[in-house]
């Protein structure tokens, strides 16, 4: 167990992502939320985007201590998955359970059918599957150095929210910002249908063998829909939908049942 000393009468904050430790919107986020209690970061040592909740099974895991701020703030990378982070935080960083996970924030959307791809959220379920309130945040903005800056209130308001009040058991938060000069509000909402299509490009390499690149374009399979997540962020409001662990389709059983029973 790492040799941390804390204050107890702190709120204790794990902090994850799948961009890497060193990513504008991680240390963002660090800087929004440093003083709403004791941080223990833990994030993978380079880009793991698309993981989702992936963890390593065969592959030796590696801790590195990248920065201490003393009894408030340790930043530590890890070479595995987000989820990986996760699990090696609470087993081996972490002086006690956490009062709340943070995954972000996330340098592009992670809204509708991203949900299921994103290792932030993974980092998020993650948290949740271990009975702690989770929230996952991301902004619609790919760029290395995209401004997280008017997030800022909008994040420390949540999770001074979450810190007080909690979530239930089995339920994490999802929440996007838009790319917008200015907010409209907050939508909570659900998680709107989509589909990738497009994924793969093939080039031919100099040495005349095919190689391909997953690449994709969305469709939203329902825009006339104005209760989902993609119809908030298209019309600049922050999206936040709360999200089951459970995926069983309760609506689904008794017609499965007279079918296979």
């Amino acid at each position: 167990m790492n040799d941390f000393y804390m204050d107890n009468n702190k709120p204790l904050i794990l902090i994850s992502n799948d961009d890497g430790y060193h990513a504008g919107g991680i240390n963002s986020l660090i800087e929004f939320v440093k003083d709403l209690g004791t941080l223990i970061v833990c994030a993978p040592e380079s880009a793991r985007s698309g993981y989702s909740v992936a963890f390593s099974a065969t592959t030796p895991l590696k801790l590195k201590l990248r920065r201490d701020y003393g009894d408030d703030c340790q930043i530590w990378s890890c070479n595995g998955t987000p989820v990986d982070c996760v699990k090696m935080a609470l087993s081996e960083l972490c002086p006690r359970r956490p009062d709340l996970v943070i995954g972000g924030i996330n340098h592009g959307d992670n809204a509708s059918v991203n949900t299921h791809y994103s290792g932030t959220m993974g980092v998020t379920m993650e948290g949740c599957m271990k009975h702690i309130p989770s929230v996952a945040f991301s902004l619609c903005n790919h760029s290395s150095d995209a401004d997280f800056s008017p997030l800022k209130d909008y994040i420390r308001s949540m999770v001074k929210e979450l810190l007080t009040n909690g979530l239930p058991d089995g339920v994490c938060l999802n929440v996007n910002f838009p790319l917008a000069k200015e907010f409209k509000g907050v939508k909570v909402c659900r998680m709107g249908h989509g589909s990738w299509g497009s994924e793969v490009e093939k080039c031919v390499h100099p040495h005349g063998y095919n190689y391909y690149w997953l690449t994709g374009k969305y469709t939203n399979d329902e825009p006339e829909s104005t209760d989902t997540d993609r119809w908030a962020l298209e019309h600049d409001y922050i999206s936040v939908v709360p999200t089951d662990v459970d995926v069983t389709s309760y609506r689904m059983i008794d017609e499965i049942r007279k079918r296979f029973v």
